[in-house]
């Protein structure tokens, strides 16, 4: 089935599952589009994608709980293929006439599933047995009928069922997860061998959509879209730019909180390569004076949203006549923000993209990448025709340096910590790791301590580096620079940056820690 659009989809229902957005990456590398909805989606949303199947995510429910999610009608009665994942496969189990129990012998982590003598289409290709990846209490007792075991553990005689004739199909395990290494196989022989994807969806095909649907929303009204040199806002208002051509202009706000030289580079990146126009507003003593004295890390993020916001309605305001706002809102700010399965999650942070700006603005959103994921957006960049430079700039967060100082903002802080930064910037790149590395930063922490320098005792402040590898920021791990690599760093930042004395390495990974330190 392909949608309006003529763009093959496949449905994802999650039912909170914590590997529930690894799902929808895993379809996407099979340039497949996919959305990963609520489990109580209501039916005009499935039938607006016109998916060709759907896939069931985990959840921490018990499928006999009492008010545990249950499965919409709409999934069986449209008679597409189904893949049911964990709690999605014990769900599909109980609705058709299967038997789910609490299990003796409950399995988390690694297993070895073993293939029925004849495997299904599903597994095409893959080794009589592998390890892959449990995470559950409750298993089938009894498959539902029409249905055969395709695969076991020592522990799930039903690791994997299916009804070919149906094309329903079930894993006990996680197939989204690096832990489970031949998951990415399962999952594309579902989409090609079950669903019949072609697998057609590009950065190319992307853009063309996309420029169309910007066309249809915005008609003949004005957009207005704040940058800041950050990918997203850029690619947004390239493809904005694409689509509607001089009824875009953008407000590029200096707040005070960019890191070194961005605001300069910027203007002229915007200006003369993209030929954007821009207009420009240099608000860093309202925003000094509006974070004076705040350490909170919330309240930061709330008064740098509020402040922003009063100065770029200001700006509109000049404008004349405004009808959109465009914004470079993510599939991440969507899912930390809101939950994608709808029952979430308490909010991770505050001030994302999501949510827009104040309802007595009366501006209409547009945003063209609210379902890509970061690594989606830096293709879509480069489709466009942006540089290197600007698509693979290290994501940078929307309130700025103020989420890198730990305690009150002052002038004074914000220049030691652009001095730090800079340094750590100028020696990743000098060794090439920029584009390894996810994101690379110095942290102005709160501390203080001891050194010697020179002949003179110290007391000066404790800077923090940061680097992690990642792909889309919903996880993280911390980065192994060369110890070489760090030291030059610290001898620089001691050497060259007023006020501090010490450097140290932060090794924590997103979870249990966050990427910023706020």
């Amino acid at each position: 089935m392909v949608s309006a659009r003529g763009r093959e989809s496949i449905a994802i229902l999650d039912f909170g599952s914590q590997y529930s957005y690894l799902i929808a990456r895993r379809v996407r590398e099979q340039h497949v589009y996919c959305e990963l909805l609520p489990h109580d989606a209501p039916v005009e949303h499935i039938e607006a994608l016109s998916p060709c199947g759907f896939i069931l995510s985990g959840g921490p429910s018990s499928v006999y709980d009492k008010g545990a999610p249950l499965l919409p009608a709409y999934v069986l009665d449209a008679g597409l293929p189904i893949l049911g994942i964990c709690y999605g496969m014990q769900l599909l189990a109980c609705h058709l006439g299967g038997e789910v129990a609490p299990s003796g012998l409950r399995e988390y982590g690694p297993a070895e599933l073993q293939l029925a003598e004849e495997p299904s289409s599903l597994f095409l290709g893959l080794p009589s047995t592998f390890s892959v990846w449990m995470s559950h209490g409750d298993r089938i007792m009894r498959l539902p009928p029409g249905f055969t075991s395709m695969a076991h553990t020592d522990n799930s005689p039903y690791g994997a069922m299916g009804n070919p004739a149906k094309k329903a199909y079930g894993l006990q395990f996680h197939p989204e997860v690096v832990h489970t290494p031949h998951g990415t196989d399962i999952i594309r022989n579902y989409l090609f061998n079950v669903c019949g994807c072609k697998g057609d969806w590009s950065s190319r095909s992307f853009v063309q959509e996309a420029v169309a649907s910007v066309r249809d929303q915005v008609g003949d009204g004005r957009v207005i879209c704040a940058v800041s040199g950050g990918v997203d806002s850029t690619v947004t208002a390239a493809l904005v730019q694409r689509a509607i051509g001089d009824s875009l202009t953008a407000i590029f706000v200096d707040t005070g909180l960019l890191r070194l030289g961005e605001v300069e580079r910027n203007i002229e990146f915007f200006r003369r390569d993209l030929g954007l126009e821009v207009v420009f507003v240099d608000a860093r003593q309202e925003f000094l004076y509006a974070l004076k004295g705040i350490t909170d890390p919330e309240e930061k993020r709330r008064l740098i949203g509020h402040t922003f916001i009063d100065i770029f309605e200001a700006e509109a305001g000049k404008l004349g006549r405004v009808d959109f706002l465009a914004q470079g809102t993510l599939y991440p700010d969507v899912i930390e923000s809101a939950g994608a399965g709808g029952k979430a999650t308490a909010r991770i942070k505050s001030h994302h993209n999501v949510g827009g700006l104040p309802d007595h603005m009366r501006l209409k959103l547009v945003e063209p990448l609210r379902y890509l994921f970061k690594d989606e957006v830096r293709r879509i960049g480069l489709e466009l025709g942006l540089p290197p430079e600007a698509v693979y700039r290290q994501p940078f967060p929307g309130p700025g340096l103020a989420v890198r100082i730990i305690g009150e903002i002052t002038a004074e802080r914000l220049h030691t910590l652009q001095l730090a930064d800079a340094i750590v910037r100028e020696e990743i790149m000098a060794v090439g790791l920029h584009r390894e590395v996810w994101q690379y930063f110095a942290v102005l922490t709160p501390l203080r301590s001891v050194g010697v320098m020179g002949d003179n005792r110290t007391y000066a402040n404790v800077v923090a580096i940061r680097a992690v590898t990642a792909e889309d920021a919903m996880t993280a791990d911390w980065a192994r620079l060369p110890y070489d690599l760090l030291a030059r760093i610290s001898n620089r930042i001691v050497n060259e940056v007023s006020g501090v004395n010490r450097v140290v390495y932060d090794v924590s990974s997103k979870p249990p820690a966050t990427i910023e330190w706020e």
